[in-house]
């Protein structure tokens, strides 16, 4: 049975660093998302103000009034913001101090373990709450090193990569995994990043927070492990940042332990610069497909659109525009679907051809 959950995002839903509270308002398979928590967006719908479609989910303007509206305290606060700074302010451990204080247990995705911290580990006992670091990674004792068993898998592995972090890489990675499965198509879904772990996927490691000796072999053998318990037909690998991206490593590690058979490009036309670091300008997308396919010897094969600042016709004269450019298939799957990536698969990959095909309703 899921756990109910509220998400705290404040001033960030929606927003590239509110991607936590993003996902797990798209989608959740671990939790029972019955609210956001951000007093900029409060009122609103969560379905409706990220995608145009009611789900539910109500955005409150701040825990009090969350609790009140709903009748009850859930069991669960999932701090929703992937900021780049390293550790919380003072107002944001206030913040979780405060929902600790009400009895939730505490569910963060961030680098700075907060099971680690004196002040938190106090106030847990005080409170008899738990505190779930999901990046935390896996003692030493625990870790794998690369040994070269990806090399030898013989089921088609796809990568989800990316031009720059937090451009919708997860979000279509779990969208294509679930629009296959509604083709007959038996794939898995790995998680390489704290959302993925928080939207309950089965296999994968928080990449970034390992060490470069244990990151491509962690990447290695979660993919090895979904072929070993799964057996399936396709496995789609989410990518993290980018690989041009100078201040980020992951993407290398997720090349090198998945040994992709193909990787599908995410990009966003219209942003000018790296999020986070407006000071680095955006690579062209040429010249990231160029990088990957020279870097791990695999092809990019498809092209996805992540729609900021664009509109329905911006979009679609830009697929038009792309197609003609790189001469593959493009699509923005949260305005169009999967059908348009899950073609190219089943041409790139024929055996996959054999599937009972259904209709894909290609849910999140």
């Amino acid at each position: 049975m899921l756990e109910n959950a509220l998400v705290y995002c404040e001033n960030e839903f929606g927003q590239i660093d509110g991607k936590v509270a993003n996902g797990l308002a798209r989608y959740s398979k671990k939790y029972n998302i019955l609210g956001i928590i951000d007093s900029s967006k409060a009122g609103r719908d969560a379905g409706e103000y990220l995608d145009g479609v009611e789900n539910g989910i109500p955005v409150f303007p701040s825990l009090v009034d969350a609790i009140r509206e709903l009748g009850f305290i859930p069991e669960l606060f999932i701090y929703g913001i992937a900021p780049l700074a390293s550790f919380l302010a003072e107002s944001e451990r206030n913040i979780i101090f405060a929902a600790m204080l009400e009895g939730m247990d505490i569910v963060s995705g961030l680098p700075e373990f907060l099971s680690e911290d004196v002040e938190f580990i106090e106030r847990a006992v005080a409170c008899d709450v738990r505190i779930h670091d999901i990046r935390k990674p896996p003692p030493r004792s625990k870790l794998h090193n690369f040994n070269g068993s990806i090399l030898k898998l013989e089921t088609p592995v796809i990568a989800v990569l990316g031009t720059d972090c937090a451009v919708g890489k997860r979000t279509t990675t779990v969208r294509l995994v679930n629009a296959l499965k509604q083709k007959g198509i038996n794939a898995v879904f790995i998680a390489t990043g704290q959302t993925g772990l928080l939207q309950g996927a089965k296999y994968g490691v928080a990449v970034d927070v390992l060490s470069s000796g244990f990151s491509t072999g962690e990447v290695e053998h979660a993919v090895m492990e979904a072929q070993d318990v799964e057996h399936p037909d396709i496995i789609v690998v989410e990518g993290q940042g980018s690989l041009s991206h100078p201040a980020f490593t992951s993407t290398a590690a997720i090349l090198r332990g998945s040994n992709p058979d193909a990787v599908i490009i995410q990009h966003p036309p219209r942003r000018m610069n790296h999020c986070d670091f407006p000071g680095i300008p955006m690579p062209t997308l040429a010249s990231e497909i160029e990088l990957i396919e020279l870097f791990s010897k695999t092809k990019v094969i498809a092209i996805t659109l992540n729609h900021e600042d664009m509109s329905d016709v911006d979009v679609q004269n830009t697929i038009i525009d792309y197609e003609q450019r790189y001469g593959l298939p493009v699509t923005d799957i949260l305005k169009n679907g999967c059908n348009k990536l899950i073609t190219r698969l089943l041409k790139v990959f024929p055996s996959l051809a054999v599937k009972p095909l259904l209709v894909c309703q290609c849910p999140e």
